[in-house]
């Protein structure tokens, strides 16, 4: 029998071994931790589709900010749901909404803290839909004014980083110019370059009270059948001043995650989404599968197609079981 020269096994023989050439390290530094603010006072509430997510006051979103913090992971991702809603989302906006009261009191309690604003029209319109609404068609330019608005408020809030992520044609452009004219010009952009129509947006809808009340998003939302096209919009955000890139959802997405790597310099973020989330969280409650395993692994299958930032609702846990 010929001698074997070549064995791969060797690298794997034991745990010292295996961390010494693993060619990917998952970290806590990785993640960016997503949060749900609410008008009231002590309110803590679970989100029934998303087991050990919540609805927070103010307060304790700023308690929350601090435990995320003192686990190693770097930022937040603010979501909200508005004291009121009109046909504009005017809420999106107003100094006084939990979005922008949370960013100012997680950015005086916790001021290492990275703060990103999700700058979006759904949860705030009475419509739920990413936009201003001209009949049943979501009118592109003139919701392009709202979302300066959005971003300029959350800016001024505290925000390090917003997030457009109602896939408006030219909502990049319009935005940075917002923020530069008003003072902004150190606030960062991370843009939803590439967000598919997808059906893992479940929970989240759910969880931002944010369910169109007619049709769907498909006219602005990318097509899943469509990966060249995700190149384009990721060209297109980043001629227009994007300076992190982001891919959503991300599990079922992973080859475009690699295709946008290995297409441009800037950061890679991807979403691990609300129903990515919940799924892991049922099969686990169940006993079918190895939750803490089966998150590690996914999360840095994420990483492994190209991922600098994951925003994932599995970051506490993730963080807690990588200090172990």
């Amino acid at each position: 029998m010929t001698e074997q020269k070549l064995r791969p096994r060797r690298m794997r023989i034991s745990p010292a071994m295996r961390d010494m050439v693993r060619e990917n390290q998952l970290s806590p530094k990785d993640f960016v931790y997503p949060i749900f603010v609410v008008p009231g006072e002590n309110v803590c509430a679970e989100i029934p589709s998303m087991p050990n997510c919540f609805h927070l006051s103010v307060e304790n979103a700023v308690k929350l900010a601090r435990e995320i913090h003192a686990l190693g992971i770097p930022a937040v991702e603010v979501f909200g749901l508005p004291a009121y809603k009109d046909e504009d989302g005017s809420s999106a906006w107003d100094m006084a909404s939990p979005v922008q009261r949370a960013i100012a009191a997680i950015r005086e309690a916790v001021p290492e803290l990275v703060i990103v604003g999700d700058v979006c029209l759904c949860q705030y319109t009475t419509h739920g839909h990413c936009g201003h609404l001209t009949g049943h068609y979501v009118d592109n330019d003139k919701t392009l004014a709202l979302l300066q608005k959005v971003a300029v408020s959350q800016a001024k809030a505290g925000a390090d980083i917003v997030a457009p992520s109602d896939m408006m044609d030219g909502r990049v452009a319009a935005i940075r110019e917002a923020l530069d004219a008003n003072h902004f010009e150190t606030v960062s952009i991370m843009s939803y370059a590439v967000k598919y129509a997808s059906g893992y947006y479940g929970p989240f809808r759910d969880a931002a009270d944010s369910a169109p009340a007619f049709g769907d998003r498909r006219q602005y939302q990318m097509d899943p059948a469509n990966a060249r096209e995700a190149l384009k919009e990721v060209d297109l955000d980043i001629e227009e001043g994007a300076d992190i890139i982001m891919v959503k959802p991300a599990l079922a997405y992973l080859d475009i995650v690699r295709r946008v790597r290995d297409h441009i310099h800037h950061p890679v973020a991807v979403y691990n989404v609300s129903g990515e989330y919940a799924m892991v969280k049922a099969a686990a409650a169940n006993g079918w599968i190895d939750e803490k395993r089966i998150v590690l692994e996914t999360l840095t299958g994420m990483k492994r197609a190209g991922a600098d930032i994951i925003i994932t609702y599995h970051a506490i846990d993730a963080a807690k079981w990588l200090a172990e």
